[in-house]
């Protein structure tokens, strides 16, 4: 695999996510900033409290706390709602990125007994929930749901599944790391689809470009108790704003963006579909994001990739993934890279992926 991702590397062109991951992202972020501003402090200031207030008010929730990381602010979510209802039992999906990317760090510091909700293929419904056999004190939503190509429920089975959860006493909050990428779909504000749950995670450099950084937001309470386990995590550092900075601006830069790069992803998994023994899931994407499958194995696919990007200068992937069933498939997700491919060797590729051997 080192040949496909090294062969990514070289390449010109990325169909994929923005600018490359380098200090010119940091750079351009500050290229504007006035060299007197007076940085936060251990989560105080102008500068961290302004951006937690303009995010809380996208959101709609009375207030929010920026945190360096994701999976620190999901974890400390979740024991918050333990904590409340007195039940360490929590609802998610067994692809969730507290299930298989944070080393058991909900059971090992939280001690959470995580539900997993449904089959590992399909989308949580409001039937799962009801068939629940022990009670949960929260159900985890990810929006759209990463591991199965960005799947997404409809609105109503959303709007039905908060109205349960708020009936029968069961917090509802939203793993929203791709949030801004799903209003399109929707055509539902940020702040629509954040009113359905009680607590909401954000991130700022997925669709959106920034650095790294994540906001939690939810009610003055609710916000004020994580700000305290954000202490006891050793999350509230000195001062943040570098990653404040970078995810305010590039929010502005390309929060208006997101209907753009959904119509690209659809415009674009509609030609690899149209490539022999090429499939996406989910066929027609409900978001930037999809997973481009192959009906061969890695090991014939690889070579074939590997070519395209040195013949096109246009890099599709770095990894593909083995699937149980001997396909191979990798991510996915647009932003503003994908204008950046001339026509002519978009179409290269194309002709390459539909003549394969």
């Amino acid at each position: 695999m080192q040949d496909l991702k090294k062969s990514y590397q070289n390449t010109t062109y990325k169909l994929g996510n923005h600018s490359p991951r380098n200090i010119v992202v940091l750079k351009e972020a500050f290229e504007n900033v006035d060299p007197n501003l007076e940085s936060d402090i251990y989560g105080t200031g102008a500068i961290i409290e302004d951006f937690q207030t303009k995010i809380a008010t996208a959101l709609g929730k009375e207030a929010a706390v920026f945190f360096p990381s994701g999976t620190m602010a999901q974890q400390i979510a979740l024991r918050i709602w333990a904590d409340k209802k007195q039940n360490p039992k929590i609802g998610y999906h067994p692809l969730s990125h507290l299930e298989i990317h944070e080393q058991d760090g909900l059971r090992e510091l939280q001690h959470i007994e995580p539900v997993l909700l449904c089959d590992a293929d399909k989308l949580i419904t409001l039937a799962d929930i009801k068939a629940l056999d022990a009670s949960v004190s929260c159900v985890l939503l990810e929006l759209p749901q990463r591991e199965i190509g960005g799947q997404l429920p409809s609105f109503e089975e959303l709007e039905g599944i908060s109205h349960y959860c708020r009936e029968n006493g069961i917090q509802l909050h939203l793993d929203g790391a791709r949030l801004w990428e799903i209003t399109p779909y929707y055509q539902k504000s940020s702040e629509e689809i954040s009113a359905l749950f009680d607590s909401v995670y954000v991130s700022f450099y997925k669709g959106l470009g920034g650095i790294a950084g994540a906001i939690l937001a939810g009610d003055e309470d609710f916000v004020k108790e994580a700000k305290v386990w954000k202490r006891r995590y050793g999350g509230d550092l000195i001062s943040l704003y570098p990653y404040i900075l970078s995810a305010d601006y590039y929010y502005d830069k390309r929060i208006g963006k997101m209907g753009q790069y959904y119509a690209a992803a659809k415009e674009l998994a509609g030609r690899f579909n149209a490539c022999s023994g090429v499939s996406t899931l989910p066929e027609v994407p409900v978001s930037n994001m999809f997973h481009v499958y192959f009906d061969e194995s890695a090991e014939v696919i690889e070579p074939i990739l590997a070519k395209i990007h040195a013949e096109t200068g246009v890099g599709c992937s770095g990894y593909l993934q083995v699937k149980s069933d001997g396909r191979c498939a990798f991510e996915l997700s647009l932003g503003d890279a994908i204008t950046e491919v001339p026509a002519e060797k978009l179409a290269q590729v194309f002709e390459q992926l539909g003549n394969m051997k």
